[in-house]
């Protein structure tokens, strides 16, 4: 199956992370994915898409954050990609840590990694590939 990415690009305004969940159903749609991976697929966005603007680009609205997604051998691959600096996504804290219990960071990080079945950090941290087993 020969496939055209769906793509969003984001102004990195926090408001804007409204537009994820029309993306997310556009995905859906074109796939005809299963409501069992709706909720997965829509959260890990949302974590990806919100630390992209708020932490990636330290939401300058002059700076965009790109969304691509592509079937791919049973699977969906997710890629959003910031115009920050990246971040040492290897020292993310863990939230399950008791001594993190209280600490925000690593929330998103974390849930992405339960709710997909891969997530591949590149460009020092600035692109994150998530993928979606169909």
């Amino acid at each position: 199956m020969e496939d055209q990415p769906i793509s969003l690009a984001l102004n990195s305004n926090p408001e804007n992370v409204k537009e994820i969940q029309p993306y997310v159903d556009r995905i859906v749609q074109k796939y005809q994915i299963g409501s069992d991976l709706y909720g997965n697929i829509l959260i890990s966005l949302t974590e990806a898409i919100t630390n992209a603007i708020v932490h990636g680009n330290q939401a300058d609205h002059s700076k965009k954050v790109h969304v691509n997604s592509i079937f791919e051998q049973n699977a969906i691959r997710v890629k959003v990609q910031d115009e920050g600096e990246g971040f040492d996504f290897e020292d993310v804290p863990d939230p399950t840590d008791p001594m993190n219990i209280l600490t925000l960071n690593g929330r998103g990080v974390f849930l992405m990694h339960q709710l997909s079945d891969n997530v591949e950090f590149s460009n020092n941290g600035s692109t994150v590939e998530i993928q979606f087993k169909l």
